[in-house]
C-alpha cells in the first residue's frame, strides 16, 4: 500500500503541476512520485507511458531552473501488469530551484511540508539562497552509490599512494556514513560529465575534420583529452643560425592547464559537457559555471584563487597534476610571453572560456600592410568581431598597455560610437555600437 507522506507523492496521472512537486523536493529533503498511483494509494497504471516519460523529462530540463537533471531519476516500472513512473528527487545543491516562467517568488518556489507542496515565502527564499552558497556539491550525496575505482586506483600506484576505503573517507570520497560523495563520483568510472571534442578544417565551424567525448573519472578524462590534443598539435621547425628551432601550435603547459581548469574548477550542478573546439587559428575550450561569486576576471589575473570544488583541487594537486594553487591563469599568460598573439578569458554568468592563438599560424592576408599593421583602434575592433566583448584588463593584455592608456583608448572609442559600454564596476565590458 503506497501512502503519502514527507518523502512520497502519489499521482493517478502526469499533469504540469507536478512541476511544483519535483520543485518541493529538491527544495526540501528530496523524496519520490509515483505517477500512476492514485491518492487512496490505488495502482491505475498509465496508457501512454513512453510520451509521458518524454513530457516529464522535457518538463525538469526546461521549465524548472537551476538545471535538476542531475538530481532527478525516471524509471518505469510494472506493478500487478500496470505501468507506473517512479521519479526519485534529490535535495539539490543549488537552491532555490523555481519554476521558469515565475521566477524567484512565492508562486514559483516550492517547499515540502509534511505530505503537502506550499509555496516559499520570500524570507525563507533570500535564506536559502545565502545557505546554498555554503552548501558544495562535492561534498553532498551521491545519487549513484554503485561506484567503481579502478582507474583512480591505478593512478594511486603509479604515485605510490596508498588506496583503500580510509584514504577514501581522508579525501572526502566517501562521507561519515559511509556513503560515496559526489567528489567520489567525479572520480569514479561511472561519472557521468564528460569532455566533448571537435576539430574543425579551417576557422569556423562549417567543416568537422573530427570529434570525440571523453567520459569516465574526470583524471582519466584529463589524460585522454590531452593525448589527444597532442595528435593535432602540430610542430613546426624554422632554422636560426646553425640551429632548428621547433615549436608547436600551443604551448603544452597553455593546453593542459586550460583543460585542468575547467575540469577542477567547473560547476557540476550543471548537467552539460565541457566543450573543446580547435581551429585551425585557435583553441577554445568552455566549462560550466562561470566565475565563482564574488571574483572578477582582474583578481584572477591578479593570481586570487577561489576554488568551486576545494576537495577535487586538492587531489589533483595531490597527484601533481597541478603544482600550485591560483597560478593556472597567470602560468597560461606567461606561456605564450614570446609570441604576439595572448590568450584571452571571456567569462559570462553561467561559462568560462579560454582562447588560446596557434602561435605558428599565417593569415594568408599577413603580407597586406593593412592588415599587418592594425592600430590600436582596429586590433580591439577585429577582436570584437571574433568574441562579441571585451572587458578594460582583456584590452590592457592585447594591446600591452598600462590601465590609464587603456582607458584613454577606450573613452575616445565610446565618445566616436564605435563601441558601447555595457555592465557597470567590475562587470563593465565593451562591445561594437552597430547603429
Amino acid at each position: 500500500m503506497y501512502i503519502e507522506d514527507g518523502f512520497t507523492e502519489l499521482k493517478s496521472k502526469l499533469t504540469k503541476d507536478i512541476k511544483k512537486e519535483i520543485i518541493a523536493f529538491a527544495n526540501t529533503h528530496g523524496g519520490k512520485i509515483y505517477i500512476g498511483i492514485d491518492d487512496d494509494g490505488n495502482v491505475v497504471g498509465l496508457d501512454n507511458i513512453k510520451e509521458d516519460i518524454e513530457a516529464l523529462s522535457c518538463m525538469i530540463r526546461e521549465r524548472i531552473n537551476p538545471d535538476l537533471v542531475l538530481y532527478t531519476n525516471i524509471e518505469e516500472q510494472k506493478i500487478n501488469d500496470k505501468k507506473i513512473i517512479v521519479v526519485d528527487i534529490m535535495e539539490g545543491s543549488n537552491k532555490p530551484y523555481y519554476l521558469i516562467d515565475k521566477g524567484l517568488k512565492p508562486t514559483g518556489v516550492y517547499l515540502r511540508y509534511g505530505n503537502t507542496s506550499a509555496p516559499a515565502n520570500e524570507n525563507i527564499i533570500k535564506k536559502m539562497i545565502i545557505d546554498s552558497e555554503s552548501l558544495s556539491f562535492e561534498n553532498m550525496k551521491s545519487q549513484n552509490q554503485d561506484l567503481h575505482f579502478e582507474y583512480l586506483e591505478m593512478i594511486f600506484k603509479e604515485k605510490d599512494i596508498v588506496f583503500n576505503k580510509e584514504k577514501l573517507k581522508v579525501l572526502n570520497l566517501v562521507n561519515l556514513d559511509g556513503e560515496y560523495t559526489n567528489l567520489g563520483l567525479l572520480l569514479s568510472d561511472e561519472c557521468p560529465f564528460s569532455v566533448k571534442c571537435a576539430i574543425f578544417s579551417g576557422n569556423n565551424k562549417l567543416e568537422f575534420q573530427d570529434r570525440k567525448e571523453f567520459s569516465g573519472s574526470v583524471l582519466k578524462q584529463v589524460n585522454d583529452c590531452f593525448n589527444y590534443f597532442d595528435l593535432f598539435n602540430r610542430i613546426k621547425g624554422k632554422i636560426v643560425g646553425l640551429e632548428r628551432i621547433d615549436t608547436k601550435d600551443y604551448p603544452d603547459y597553455a593546453l593542459r592547464e586550460s583543460l585542468l581548469n575547467a575540469i577542477i574548477h567547473r560547476d557540476y550542478s550543471f548537467s552539460g559537457s565541457i566543450l573543446v573546439s580547435l581551429f585551425n587559428n585557435r583553441f577554445e575550450i568552455t566549462s560550466l559555471g562561470g566565475l565563482v561569486k564574488g571574483v572578477s576576471m582582474e583578481d584572477i589575473y591578479s593570481g586570487i584563487s577561489a576554488s568551486r570544488n576545494s576537495n577535487l583541487a586538492n587531489i589533483f594537486y595531490r597527484l601533481k597534476y597541478v603544482e600550485s594553487f591560483g597560478t593556472g591563469i597567470e602560468r597560461i599568460m606567461e606561456s605564450y610571453v614570446d609570441y604576439d598573439k595572448k590568450p584571452v578569458f571571456l567569462t559570462t554568468p553561467n561559462t568560462f572560456k579560454v582562447v588560446l592563438y596557434n602561435v605558428n599560424y599565417v593569415d594568408i592576408e599577413e603580407d597586406n600592410p593593412i592588415i599587418n599593421n592594425l592600430s590600436q583602434e582596429e586590433q580591439i575592433i577585429e577582436y570584437l568581431r571574433l568574441n562579441n566583448k571585451i572587458n578594460r584588463v582583456q584590452v590592457e593584455r592585447l594591446l600591452g598597455l598600462s590601465k590609464s592608456r587603456t582607458t584613454d583608448i577606450l573613452n575616445i572609442m565610446l565618445k566616436n560610437n564605435i563601441i558601447k559600454q555595457e555592465g557597470s564596476g567590475r562587470a563593465t565590458y565593451y562591445i561594437l555600437n552597430n547603429n
